[in-house]
């Protein structure tokens, strides 16, 4: 057993997305958005850190981190989780950050997925996006929706991914997952690929170029559903984001080719719960004839008028999710507020409602007993986490190595 494994022990246990290492300091955690450090475990040196990350490292991953100073790789322990794991080079040394991917797929039901989106998963062709920052929940939602296919329809499902996230075991589907790195050389490669390989449904974990964008929209366009990932904010950006990617003498094109694939836009953001945990606040295009129109002929700034009168056909906007979240209790005015696009629309329908936006209580601090996940403090941790020399009292690599050899390996 790895000694990092205690660590994701430890993550699991207080339900953490994220786990920080960095070189003379101690791991950090980011629970419900926050970031906690743990204070029962040992900093490292940079050589010690070099010695942890490495123990975990595929070779060939480990050969790519020593020359270029980054890599991704997928890691799973037993028992508690995948883990998606990112090494890097800073000014203090080497470190890493390891994402927590549960080992259980939640259903679309579990997530509370809108009927709109259920509907895109039975879409036989078209161009179906997941979009919204780094950390704010596209890999879940896109697994559930993948999960949904696999126990309702009798498709080939084809992922691309990088690396691998969620592991999808055949149901009514079958579904092959590629690794970008490990099974394809990129993901431009793998999508070309794909159309070889009789799909009905393609997974581009991320469309990074225009390459990529170009092959996804053009296997949607020939009789395949395609599923991808963008990291824009709203639904009506994402459009704009993806035409603005070609050049200026081709974009007529792409609108044209976007007008008649595209489907629908999921947009989505992670926020907090006021009782601890986070959920997620989603903003859904469904891109009818009207909208098509829209983004054929470059009006794309009346998508989020259309979006508004769109209720009836499960379009939603980011500030009315909000604002639901709100409404319920589930999250604080302030966050509604601190993670809508619009400010003032946001600010506008909170007042109108009747709540107090200065002076408003602050979302419940980590620690305080909330009931979503486990004090961080300096209480005994349930598994206790070994200890390392720290740098600042003189450990050395003798004294690291007998640290391995205390612990059996």
């Amino acid at each position: 057993m790895a000694w990092i494994d205690s660590l994701f022990t430890r993550m699991h246990e207080v339900g953490a997305s994220d786990l920080h290492m960095t070189s003379g300091r101690k791991p950090m955690l980011r629970v419900s958005g926050e970031m906690v450090t743990i204070d029962e475990a040992p900093l490292l040196n940079p050589e010690q850190m070099r010695q942890v990350l490495l123990e975990i490292t595929p070779e060939t991953n480990a050969a790519q981190f020593e020359q270029e100073k980054d890599t991704d790789f997928a890691y799973h322990l037993e028992g508690v989780a995948r883990f998606r794991a990112n090494l890097f080079e800073d000014h203090r040394g080497p470190g890493g950050v390891f994402r927590v991917i549960p080992e259980e797929i939640l259903t679309a039901e579990q997530l509370g997925l809108p009927p709109a989106i259920l509907e895109m998963c039975e879409l036989h062709k078209g161009l179906v996006l997941v979009t919204g920052p780094t950390g704010s929940g596209k890999s879940t939602t896109l697994a559930a929706m993948v999960d949904h296919i696999n126990r309702t329809r009798r498709d080939h499902i084809i992922t691309i991914e990088d690396p691998i996230e969620f592991v999808h075991q055949d149901n009514q589907c079958l579904i092959n997952q590629r690794e970008v790195g490990g099974h394809t050389q990129s993901f431009k490669r793998a999508l070309r690929a794909a159309l070889r390989e009789d799909p009905d449904i393609v997974l581009v974990g991320e469309m990074r170029d225009l390459e990529t964008i170009e092959i996804a929209i053009e296997t949607a366009e020939t009789g395949h559903l395609v599923f991808g990932t963008l990291h824009t904010t709203t639904a009506p950006s994402t459009v704009d984001r993806i035409i603005d990617q070609f050049p200026a003498d081709r974009q007529a094109q792409i609108r044209t080719m976007l007008s008649s694939s595209l489907k629908g836009v999921v947009a989505q953001t992670l926020c907090k719960k006021t009782e601890g945990g986070r959920v997620a606040a989603l903003e859904v295009l469904v891109v009818n004839s009207a909208i098509s129109n829209q983004i054929r002929e470059g009006k794309t700034h009346q998508i989020p008028s259309m979006m508004q009168m769109g209720a009836r056909q499960g379009m939603r906007m980011l500030n009315d999710s909000l604002f639901q979240l709100a409404q319920v209790g589930t999250i604080s005015p302030k966050e509604a507020l601190a993670k809508s696009v619009d400010k003032g629309g946001i600010r506008s329908l909170l007042e109108g409602a009747g709540f107090v936006l200065d002076g408003d209580a602050p979302v419940q601090e980590l620690g305080t007993d909330s009931g979503a996940s486990a004090p961080m403090g300096p209480e005994e941790p349930k598994s206790p986490l070994p200890s390392v020399p720290k740098p600042e009292e003189g450990a050395s690599d003798d004294a690291f190595e007998r640290f391995k050899q205390m612990r059996g390996r």
